[in-house]
């Protein structure tokens, strides 16, 4: 469990780096810019989500199969 935090960790801070740093160098202009970033914060929410339901729903069943046996 140790070494998943420690990955998630390490992704979540390359993600912001990286995304400063595209951020930083990028031609777009600034409205087209914030739309953009904007969309892609909506679409890492989302995904996000939905990788939390998908491992909750992992964690219930595991729990009750040992519930029960």
């Amino acid at each position: 469990m140790n070494k998943m935090f420690s990955f998630m960790a390490g992704a979540i801070c390359g993600a912001l780096v990286g995304g400063v740093t595209a951020l930083l160098l990028t031609p777009s202009s600034g409205n087209d810019l914030r739309e953009q970033a904007i969309g892609r914060w909506e679409t890492a929410k989302q995904e996000a989500e939905a990788a939390r339901t998908q491992t909750r729903q992992q964690l219930e069943n595991e729990f009750e199969q040992m519930k029960s046996g």
